[in-house]
């Protein structure tokens, strides 16, 4: 529950007294992040985690992309069925940029599903930081002054 008012040309919200309207808009914007956080979030930072190229595979080729993932290896392992050609599209990094990041098609329903599942993470914390500021300008706008407002 919002508690908030205006003193003089301040703000008071949430047992925080004489702030300013960029102080309110920082703490709009933290009540908005702590209600948005939760288990979801621990998914999304743990796929991207597991989706990181840490595990070195000796004998790779020097033109393949460095390294594989613990959610690849996994993957490989479990959902071990092949396609007779290759129709299933990944994202692969060519380096650490996103310029880096190239399609590569694969026959593995393993290899495709550990590649997805970083792209997974990065799609839910997009989301969550999409949701955070939409909802940390709306209510923003509902307590500060006309001439305050985003």
């Amino acid at each position: 529950m919002d508690t908030t008012e205006q003193l003089n040309d301040t703000y008071f919200f949430d047992r925080l007294s004489n702030l300013s309207a960029e102080e309110l808009l920082f703490w709009v914007m933290i009540d908005e992040t702590l209600k948005q956080l939760g288990v979801k979030d621990l998914v999304g930072a743990a796929s991207i985690i597991l989706g990181n190229n840490i595990v070195g595979i000796p004998g790779k080729p020097k033109t393949a992309t460095p390294g594989t993932s613990p959610a690849s290896l996994f993957f490989r392992k479990h959902l071990s069925y092949k396609f007779r050609t290759r129709i299933l599209p990944t994202l692969t990094k060519k380096s650490f940029s996103l310029r880096g990041i190239k399609i590569f098609w694969v026959n593995n329903l393993g290899a495709f599903v550990g590649r997805t599942v970083p792209v997974l993470g990065w799609v839910i914390l997009a989301v969550d930081v999409s949701m955070i500021g939409y909802h940390t300008v709306n209510r923003y706008n509902t307590i500060a002054r006309p001439e305050d407002r985003i």
